[in-house]
């Protein structure tokens, strides 16, 4: 290098060196979104409680309210139920015949922009109104759930199969 370019490519190095750490990309350690995500979470398991409240109550409308309008439930040794009135009569039909107990719960829950899904557990027992004996279940299921313009969350497909 001469004299004459070596002033001018310690200028151009220079200039690199400043500007080079601003065109840099940040480093991404998922943090920056960590609080929306943990609130989506608390929010679908909120929503999922609520159902099983609703479940514990014997309330097929309120259940129905967490399902889209063209929500798909996809029960065992049925056929496909769609809609919040499809999905509240489905309810009613159990309600109608028995007092209802579940415990359930998300073990799994994942958040991807708009769209989720829960897969979890659930253990139902049913005692018949007509006094016949009491009919003990545990299944697994999955959810998929989308968020509403408003922020809250909904479900679109709801499936389940015994263990």
């Amino acid at each position: 290098m001469n004299l004459l370019t070596r002033p001018l490519h310690s200028i151009l190095c220079g200039i690199l060196l400043m500007i080079a750490p601003g065109c840099q990309q940040p480093e991404v350690t998922g943090d920056r979104d960590q609080p929306r995500h943990d609130a989506d979470i608390q929010a679908i398991t909120d929503m999922s409680n609520a159902r099983a409240k609703a479940f514990n109550e014997g309330d097929s409308r309120e259940i129905a309210r967490y399902f889209s309008d063209e929500a798909y439930l996809m029960a065992p040794d049925g056929a496909t139920k769609r809609g919040q009135d499809a999905v509240a009569a489905y309810y009613q039909s159990i309600f109608d015949e028995y007092d209802t107990e579940l415990e359930s719960g998300y073990e799994e829950v994942k958040v991807d922009g708009d769209l989720a899904y829960g897969r979890g557990f659930a253990k139902v027992t049913l005692h018949p109104k007509d006094g016949g004996e009491t009919i003990h279940g545990e299944s697994k299921y999955l959810n998929i759930l989308e968020r509403q313009e408003d922020g809250t969350w909904i479900t679109t497909h709801d499936i389940w199969n015994d263990n």
